[in-house]
């Protein structure tokens, strides 16, 4: 140890030591006295920054016997300085020599501001006694010596009462200087004021705000540290180095654990980015890869952005052998960090060394054999596109992904999936016109179906990258929410599916005064479009042309409900509401019921593909009751009635209830406003692009005449006539 050298030469040590002062002792000065060559310092201790604080030195101790604290002897030399000095030589030697003299504090020595009851704070000081006396947590020139009675009242009401509980630990507020002075306001620390704080029962690091150290605790519980991971070793336990050699932490989602970086919810200063609100995204297209997982066996699937390697290490673990996954990410510290994730949950890297026996695989599978394998590859993701077929492929890049879309419809296979996550909520959501036409070639404006409108842009834009492949596309689930848009869609091969998924791209006339909206027919004119009489009645102009947008439906029910089993199959209670939202929202229904059994199971035809999916109780009723197997001529009927069912496809956008709402008079609530619309003839369901949006096949027009129908004045005329005959009298 170097006493009174510089930051520099103690950098060099390698070590970090901090000073403080005995709680015992209130002077502010300090002695060092010779003792057998060595200069031992009077009610002052040294210790490191991986060892408990401690406030009582080795002359003070004694007087608190629930301590077991050894004596700091520091080594004598040197010349010049304030303070006694050592070389870097004398300490390197002295440590080669001598490893016991370096101190050392076991986790069973915590600090005395936790406790587990009341009685043992107390015990820190005599209150039996006679006297005034000290506060054991609290400086003096904080709370002065005082009787045991009012004491008592102060450990009682301050210390014991204000805590950050942790496994029946109680970590009382410690007002010690444990911590350094915190600077007055012209700079000055001798003039300072010490900061309250918490000691960690766990790490024993210093954090003065409570809210903090709650989040420092659950750091320590994702990463599986706890207090009795600690007790009983000398070593205090810090964050294992990853390949970068930062500290991580050590996060579990879905049964999956992954390693985070510090840094790792800022893309700019992480390679291996992560952000735990795109949950529902990633359980949206496990739930998507699911389904296809069980029509296909083996499906080849690719995440093409790994970053810390999640979505594809849950594909593995969770469906096991009907996957293959690859993960690829162009970043050399993204890729360790997979491989790193993989052996974390006992998954076997391709191509690399095999889990070692008795390393921590998952819970409940079997130790030293891994449960999968995922080939893990450092390559860009358009390359790998280009080489390789794949059954199945999600993008994920950080902003817009329209630089890998001709990549991916380049070699997936037929009737094989992909989705697509953009993040660049500033185009999509026209906050940024001028960079959603250079990404998506679209003009948009803000409208109150904003969410609707940049979700059919992405799916304009992948449909018309798959044309450019000779593909066209069926759209099986869009969701647009705060943070991200997803678009999942299924590849048809041939010219033919392509020109028919490029007839799907339309334009949009939209008015800006009532926000009537209408898609334009293949060779209509611009003229005499919109139902709304805004262009008559206002001057200028009140309509303008958006997109091309996608005008097909944004659903396939059976696809939905089929994820809505998976979903349940896989415990994901985060997103089973929000698949209902969307199958009710397909439908375009609010009454229909979801069955979840093998009973409900039909076959459906998607895209020339017989699949099974769940059907509705009155139809699998229907089914038995007749008892006799259908014909041929039957079952064509029934699949070219689904192919001209396209009269039954969901209305495209809703409207805002809110926003057309009658300025004077109370709306119905949303739920009865359903069902008026309901009875009035019309198709209707929620919508989960907005909390207060009605999707209909109803014109705007007749949507506001029913709501004012079912709208109530604020003040009825009744109360108007009671006003009135209370001024009167009072007149």
């Amino acid at each position: 140890m170097i006493v009174g050298a510089t930051g520099a030469q103690r950098r060099r040590a390698g070590e970090a030591w901090r000073l403080g002062v005995c709680q015992g002792d209130r002077r502010k000065t300090w002695s060092a006295t010779q003792v057998g060559g060595v200069a031992v310092m009077d009610h002052w201790m040294f210790w490191t920054a991986s060892e408990t604080n401690i406030s009582w030195c080795v002359a003070c101790a004694p007087a608190t016997p629930t301590l077991a604290i050894s004596p700091f002897r520091l080594p004598s030399g040197g010349d010049g300085g304030d303070g006694p000095f050592v070389a870097e030589e004398t300490l390197k030697s002295e440590t080669a020599t001598d490893a016991d003299a370096k101190p050392s504090i076991t986790t069973a020595e915590r600090h005395l501001s936790i406790q587990t009851k009341l009685e043992g704070l107390e015990m820190l000081v005599d209150l039996s006694g006679a006297g005034r006396k000290s506060c054991p947590l609290c400086p003096e020139e904080k709370f002065k010596a005082c009787y045991s009675h009012k004491l008592r009242r102060h450990l009682q009401n301050l210390h014991w009462k204000v805590y950050a509980e942790f496994e029946g630990y109680r970590m009382c507020i410690c007002h010690l200087p444990c911590r350094n002075v915190k600077p007055s306001l012209s700079g000055d620390h001798a003039s300072g004021r010490h900061v309250a704080h918490y000691h960690c029962v766990v790490c024993s690091v210093t954090i003065a705000r409570k809210t903090d150290m709650i989040s420092h605790l659950k750091r320590h519980v994702n990463k599986g540290e706890t207090e009795a991971s600690y007790s009983g070793t000398s070593d205090v336990l810090f964050e294992e180095p990853s390949p970068s050699g930062q500290a991580y932490e050590i996060m579990k989602e879905l049964g999956t654990n992954v390693q985070l970086l510090p840094n790792h919810t800022t893309p700019q200063k992480s390679d291996t980015y992560f952000n735990r609100k795109m949950k529902t995204n990633r359980q949206l297209v496990f739930c998507s890869l699911a389904v296809l997982a069980e029509e296909r066996n083996p499906v080849e699937c690719l995440d093409a952005f790994g970053a810390t390697g999640i979505m594809g290490l849950q594909w593995a673990k969770h469906l096991l052998n009907a996957v293959r996954v690859t993960i690829t990410d162009i970043s050399e510290t993204c890729v360790k960090m997979i491989k790193e994730n993989c052996k974390l949950n006992n998954i076997r890297v391709d191509g690399g060394m095999r889990v070692p026996r008795g390393s921590d695989g998952a819970s409940g599978e079997v130790e030293g054999v891994p449960i999968a394998t995922v080939e893990v590859a450092k390559m860009d993701a358009n390359v790998i596109m280009h080489l390789r077929p794949f059954d199945y492929i999600h993008l994920d890049p950080f902003g817009t992904a329209v630089n890998y879309l001709d990549a991916a419809f380049r070699n997936v296979r037929n009737l094989g999936i992909i989705s697509v996550t953009s993040t660049d909520t500033g185009s999509l959501y026209a906050k940024s016109p001028n960079v959603t036409l250079r990404h998506y070639g679209c003009h948009i404006v803000r409208t109150e179906y904003y969410r609707e409108l940049a979700a059919r842009m992405v799916v304009a834009t992948v449909a018309r990258a798959a044309a450019r492949c000779n593909k066209g596309i069926e759209v099986l689930l869009a969701v647009a929410l705060e943070h991200f848009v997803l678009v999942v869609v299924r590849v048809l091969r041939g010219p033919v599916q392509a020109d028919e998924s490029a007839k799907k791209l339309r334009k949009l006339m939209h008015c800006q005064w009532c926000e009537e909206r209408v898609f334009l027919k293949l060779g209509n004119m611009v003229d005499d479009t919109l139902p709304c009489n805004c262009h008559g009645s206002l001057p200028g102009k009140t309509a303008v042309q958006l997109g091309p947008l996608w005008s097909g439906p944004l659903f396939n029910t059976g696809f939905l409900r089929r994820m809505l089993s998976a979903a349940v199959k896989h415990s994901m209670d985060d997103i089973q509401p929000l698949v209902k939202t969307l199958i009710y929202e397909s439908e375009c229904t609010t009454l229909k019921s979801l069955v979840h059994g093998p009973s409900a199971l039909t076959n459906q035809v998607e895209c020339g593909v017989v699949i099974k999916t769940l059907n509705t109780g009155e139809e699998s009723g229907a089914a038995d009751q007749s008892g006799k197997r259908k014909i041929a001529d039957e079952s064509g009927n029934f699949v070219k009635k689904l192919k001209s069912d396209a009269a039954l496809d969901h209305p495209p956008f809703y409207y805002s209830i809110h926003r057309h709402s009658i300025r004077g008079m109370n709306m119905p609530k949303l739920n009865k406003f359903l069902q008026y619309l309901t009875e009035a003839g019309f198709r209707v369901s929620r919508t989960h692009f907005d909390p207060t949006g009605v999707r209909t096949d109803a014109t705007l027009l007749q949507f506001k005449s029913v709501l004012t129908k079912y709208s109530v004045p604020t003040c009825t005329n009744a109360s108007a006539t009671q006003t009135s005959v209370s001024v009167e009298k009072t007149v």
